[in-house]
């Protein structure tokens, strides 16, 4: 992997991540752009402990434009977009319109490939691996910043998720504070630590459900299944079967695997409802232990949290999606109209040949 860092007109960073060691980067940004103005801030819930970014001006977002002005693109032909040269393998920059900025963390997205009607499902082994390599690096990158506690690497599929951009992309958050669902996991480990005398929380879970009904794939380095408590209609977790904290713990070997088992997964996502059926709107999210120290959660350290993926879709069954109604975004307490038994034989039905 070659790595070319560059700056975008109005200051942002951009950086190149190309296959080839001698791929050259140094198209420059013609754009007459003005400097990024953002009004970025965190608040943070007195009653529920946790915070909102608050960032008004994300209301003026490029949103669903046509194929030929999308600006993930690369610029050619005369129309110039958020990457300056004519082709690239995978690229990250710094959101133009974040939702967090400065002091409040860092937004970045990651441009899986050129190829405007691919998705991440269509790319090959070497593609995936160099986006590994991207989450990896950027992950390591912004944890040296000192206002990230936290990197968020994910991707959102799909127009029912909300995606405004087509264009076969992710993002990456880096927050200024361990996030609430990560300090509720890790309030979990540490009750679980107390309780038997230091057995991991992580370790038992994929341990169980290795040895149960609901596992989906298996590598040797790598294990999907569907929890036994999924809050979505079809929602697999995948975890690397030595323990990390986070993507800069995998040795080369699960490194090696990732590809072939996430892109087999991705692609049985796709033939849930039926070949005819337009492609399975997702969410994948890397779940990564913060940084520094875990003072307020006894006993635990960042090696205790498991590094693993969630990858889950609201759509529930032909046509019809899963929406946060009353009980979900009222109170929070998920109601689930797929067994995960029967999600998890479905995902095994749906195996490549």
């Amino acid at each position: 992997m070659k790595k070319t860092s560059t700056r975008l007109a109005d200051g942002r960073e951009l950086v190149y991540y190309d296959l080839a060691d001698d791929t050259v980067r140094d198209a420059v940004d013609r754009r007459p752009l003005d400097a990024t103005v953002t009004t970025s801030e965190i608040r943070r819930d007195e009653l529920l402990g946790d915070s909102v970014a608050v960032a008004s001006h994300r209301q003026g977002r490029t949103y669903h434009p046509p194929a030929d002005e999308c600006p993930l693109c690369p610029s050619r032909d005369g129309r110039l977009s958020e990457i300056p040269d004519s082709s690239y393998d995978v690229v990250v920059f710094e959101n133009r319109f974040p939702s967090l900025a400065g002091d409040s963390g860092r937004c970045e997205v990651v441009c899986f490939t050129s190829d405007h009607d691919a998705s991440f499902a269509s790319l090959g082994e070497r593609q995936a691996r160099l986006v590994l390599d991207a989450w990896t690096d950027r992950t390591s990158e912004l944890s040296h910043l000192p206002s990230v506690e936290q990197v968020f690497c994910f991707e959102n599929r799909g127009a029912e998720i909300g995606v405004t951009l087509q264009h076969p992309h992710g993002q990456i958050y880096a927050y200024p504070f361990t996030t609430p669902r990560t300090a509720l996991m890790l309030r979990q480990v540490a009750a679980h630590k107390e309780a038997t005398g230091g057995e991991n929380l992580f370790d038992a879970v994929v341990e169980r459900e290795r040895a149960g009904e609901r596992v989906v794939l298996e590598g040797e380095h790598w294990v999907a299944f569907v929890p036994y408590a999924a809050h979505w209609p079809y929602e697999v977790h995948l975890y690397p079967k030595r323990r990390v904290p986070d993507l800069l713990g995998l040795d080369e070997a699960a490194r090696t695997e990732f590809p072939r088992v996430y892109l087999e997964l991705l692609r049985r996502f796709d033939r849930i409802f039926g070949e005819n059926e337009p492609p399975t709107p997702y969410i994948a999210a890397w779940h990564q232990a913060p940084f520094g120290q875990l003072a307020e959660f006894d006993g635990v350290t960042c090696d205790d949290f498991a590094l693993h993926l969630e990858l889950f879709t609201i759509r529930r069954t032909s046509g019809k999606l899963k929406f946060l109604a009353g009980s979900e975004s009222g109170m929070n307490v998920f109601i689930n109209d797929v067994p995960p038994e029967r999600a998890a034989e479905r995902l095994r039905e749906v195996a490549s040949s």
